[in-house]
């Protein structure tokens, strides 16, 4: 049965869109640099997630969710510098990432909220 919501796929996706938004970056040395640091921010929350999904305990889960929580918001850094420079011609391409970004930024907010409460309440998930 196929899942209606999967986060890893989602973050998979993220990491392909950020990926296609690199090849509209104006080839400069900056441009270049930006671009070698958001393809390594926004690939780790995918392996990241998936390290979370094997996690030890529910702390090592609230450890690596932290983890893909620091890689997106560095993403949405890079991203700013994208459109603030600007390096795209077209910003709409960097407006789509950035929604995103700030979704998936409001989704493992809530989760690293979820799995430190039920940590304090001494449940297991």
């Amino acid at each position: 049965m196929k899942k209606i919501f999967d986060l890893e796929d989602r973050l998979v996706d993220f990491a392909i869109l950020v990926w296609d938004l690199t090849e509209k970056v104006e080839n400069s040395p900056y441009g270049k640099y930006i671009v070698g640091q958001i393809l390594r921010c926004s690939a780790s929350p995918a392996l990241n997630y998936a390290e979370a999904q094997s996690a030890e305990s529910q702390k090592d889960f609230i450890h690596k969710i932290k983890i893909v929580l620091k890689e997106l918001k560095e993403t949405k850094v890079c991203l700013k510098i994208i459109k603030k420079k600007p390096l795209v011609k077209d910003p709409r391409y960097v407006i789509k990432t950035i929604a995103e970004t700030d979704q998936l930024l409001a989704i493992f907010t809530q989760s690293i909220k979820t799995a430190s409460l039920k940590l304090e309440n001494g449940k297991k998930s």
